[in-house]
């Protein structure tokens, strides 16, 4: 995870999947070994969590962190994003993956 040098956010990858950009002032480096081997992967499920998305590498890391104590390891921070995984008048789901350990659990808000 690497953080712009002039404004302190998060960089995320670009769509030219060769650098990464500060989506906040539009500083842009190129990826390190580490940030080229990372990549995005989908897992196909059925029922309610029908194409429920899985993230990893690059993804995950641009991706807000809390304090939420982690049920598998009780790290004390994860990163969290949310879904829409049931119909549009639900309400969202919410994900949280453990900083330390991976492990990821659901919300439903």
């Amino acid at each position: 995870m690497r953080f712009c040098p002039k404004c302190e956010t998060r960089l995320r990858p670009a769509p030219d999947e060769q650098i990464v950009e500060c989506p906040k002032c539009g500083f842009k480096a190129k990826k390190d070994q580490q940030e080229k081997s990372a990549t995005k992967q989908e897992s196909k499920r059925t029922g309610s969590d029908a194409s429920l998305k899985v993230m990893e590498g690059d993804v995950i890391d641009a991706l807000p962190t809390t304090s939420m104590e982690c049920p598998h390891c009780e790290n004390a921070t994860a990163f969290w994003w949310m879904l829409q995984t049931r119909s549009a008048d639900e309400a969202t789901t919410q994900f949280f993956r453990c900083t330390k350990c991976s492990h990821t659990w659901r919300n439903y808000a």
